[in-house]
């Protein structure tokens, strides 16, 4: 089973590390090198959001290839893949397979990794452990 994991850690990385270069390249001024929504780089812009968000799915991409912080790097890609998801089902449907694939690749990894995110559920803490 954690071949599969990884192979799925692998794939998810990719994509975004290859989705934040790609935005890297159309913020520098070039042609992208990969498909990108034209309606999500409008609302995107080419200021600091686009920047942001792209940085964080270099980053995101490069822990996950290189399997370091990966349930950190799980709940911070959470908001932006949801983001994603919402987008290609709302606004601009030509992304939305890509868009599912990422969310039931995320949704895999959480699952294998949901034994670390019971802290997060706690509704009350111990203290004096």
């Amino acid at each position: 089973m954690n071949v599969w994991i990884r192979i799925v850690e692998l794939v998810l990385g990719i994509i975004f590390l290859g989705a934040g270069l790609n935005g890297y390249v159309v913020l520098f001024g070039f042609e992208a090198f990969a498909p990108t929504s034209p309606a999500a780089m409008e609302f995107l812009g080419e200021g600091y959001f686009l920047a942001l968000e792209k940085g964080v799915e270099i980053i995101a991409g490069v822990l996950l290839i290189i399997r370091r912080f990966v349930p950190l790097t799980l709940i911070v890609l959470a908001s932006i893949i949801v983001n994603i998801l919402a987008f290609h089902l709302f606004v601009d449907s030509d992304l939305l397979a890509l868009a599912i694939l990422v969310t039931i690749l995320e949704g895999i990894l959480v699952w294998f990794y949901r034994d670390r995110f019971k802290g997060l559920m706690e509704s009350r803490t111990n203290i004096n452990k």
